[in-house]
């Protein structure tokens, strides 16, 4: 049985995540559909991104991932269906495309052609949904669109490393429900600049100079827990499940303790700097 997931903006409050869904089982009543999220901040193309780069991987070969971010058809924001590592995408050219693509190429990339068919004010319900159902009957991209090579990439959420190699500039491209910050720096990213050399993480207010395996990695368990100090609220960067270098506050809990975010004054797009000695 095929899945089909939907990563939108859509939110929880109006109609759209219900109406897509309903055009897909009108379609096919026995298709799987999974909601990855609907709460992605509107037009935001680097959390979408972030979001269902970390999502699919633990979905079965062959998915279909619908995005719906940023959508509507125009002469610069062009529909496509991608294969990539055995799976399908179904999105706008809008450079959502280019940030999933950063580390596996495409197998194959269509740009959609089935608009003249279809009147529509609402494309991920009536182009997108066509395209998936398409796919998940067995249908082949060629017959939806026609090939194309190049998409459009966004360079500036790519980090920078200065000349001498001991710098990496990087930024924030994520902010998660904790609070905590998420940054562009990959673990693979980091290791490979930095060789096993002493650092300073600096963003803002805050500065690091190590970065943890796991959140409980920066609290010693060896000493009775009634004499550590700091523990819940304690600042630290660490290596996250999607293999980026975080800030964050040990269990953090923003009505009470506060969050990252607001402790450390960052937001999206903030610079995070990496320097090696």
């Amino acid at each position: 049985m095929a899945i089909i997931t939907l990563t939108t903006d859509f939110g929880e409050k109006d109609y759209f995540a219900g109406a897509v869904k309903g055009a897909i089982y009108s379609e096919l009543n026995d298709i799987r559909i999974v909601d990855i999220s609907h709460s992605v901040s509107p037009f935001h193309i680097s959390e979408a991104a972030y979001i269902i780069k970390n999502a699919y991987k633990s979905f079965p070969k062959g998915s279909i991932h619908i995005i719906g971010i940023d959508s509507e058809l125009t002469p610069e924001n062009k529909h496509l269906a991608v294969k990539l590592d055995e799976h399908y995408f179904i999105c706008a050219n809008n450079g959502i495309l280019s940030l999933l693509a950063s580390e596996i190429k495409p197998e194959k990339i269509v740009e959609i052609n089935i608009h003249d068919k279809i009147q529509t004010n609402f494309p991920v319900l009536d182009v997108f949904v066509k395209v998936a159902c398409h796919l998940a009957r067995g249908g082949t991209l060629e017959v939806i669109g026609k090939s194309v090579s190049a998409i459009k990439y966004l360079k500036q959420f790519e980090p920078i490393i200065n000349s001498e190699k001991n710098q990496i500039l990087g930024h924030v491209i994520y902010i998660d429900n904790y609070g905590n910050v998420i940054t562009n720096i990959s673990r693979k990213l980091f290791e490979n600049v930095g060789k096993g050399r002493d650092f300073t993480i600096r963003a803002r207010r805050v500065n690091f100079s190590e970065v943890h395996e796991t959140y409980s990695h920066a609290i010693n368990f060896n000493v009775e827990k009634e004499k550590r100090k700091e523990e819940d609220g304690k600042k630290l960067a660490v290596f996250n499940s999607a293999g980026y270098i975080e800030l964050a506050i040990y269990k953090s809990n923003p009505s009470t303790v506060g969050s990252a975010s607001t402790l450390f004054g960052l937001e999206y797009l903030d610079s995070v700097t990496i320097n090696f000695e």
